[in-house]
């Protein structure tokens, strides 16, 4: 990791959360080099799913030192299903992206050339600087248990679970849903564009 791309360069409208689109985001691992990817929006708490499945040959192909991880969350699949989910956002809701310090977003640049994301590393060893994420990534572990393989929910699972969690009321938004809060927030957009272009 290189100093532009660490938190510390994060800009202050991330920390007091007085700019929405700005997220966090990491993996949760199960048995079997399986994960689920996690994104979660700072200001709305909305949170993201990245269906991670397994790349071709995973099991019936042997490993090859430096080759490519067919487990479904190496460089090259991360950044590409990490950019297809991204990319569905409107372009004011993505900003930054604060991840943890895994090799799984080691293809960060080109995720960035992508989609127009800067990404941002934590410290080594301090989570907390994404607490968000998580916080997020605990309630999740209600329906993707630890010790269990991920790869067999599928990319409509993932969605159903993220609706779980967006139609949450939350008291940190007033008792409002994540979905609410950014609903809110894109109709306002809408109106802001309707404003200027009128």
């Amino acid at each position: 990791m290189t100093s532009e791309v660490m938190i510390s360069e994060r800009p202050a409208e991330v920390a007091d959360r007085a700019v929405r689109g700005h997220g966090e985001g990491d993996l949760i691992i199960g048995l079997e080099r399986s994960a689920i990817g996690t994104v979660v929006e700072r200001t709305t708490r909305f949170t993201m799913l990245v269906h991670l499945p397994r790349e071709a040959g995973y099991g019936t192909i042997a490993p090859v030192k430096n080759g490519p991880t067919l487990g479904g969350y190496g460089a090259v699949s991360m950044r590409k299903a990490l950019a297809a989910r991204m990319t569905t956002l409107p372009a004011q809701l993505r900003r930054s992206l604060t991840w943890d310090r895994g090799k799984e977003l080691s293809a960060h640049v080109d995720f960035r050339v992508e989609t127009g994301i800067p990404v941002l590393f934590v410290d080594p060893h301090r989570p907390w600087q994404r607490g968000m994420n998580e916080n997020t990534n605990g309630l999740l572990r209600q329906y993707f248990p630890k010790s269990t393989d991920l790869s067999r929910w599928s990319a409509q699972d993932l969605q159903a679970v993220a609706h779980a969690l967006n139609t949450r009321p939350r008291k940190t938004l007033g008792w409002r849903t994540p979905a609410e809060a950014l609903d809110q927030h894109l109709l306002l957009l809408q109106k802001a564009g309707i404003a200027t272009t009128g």
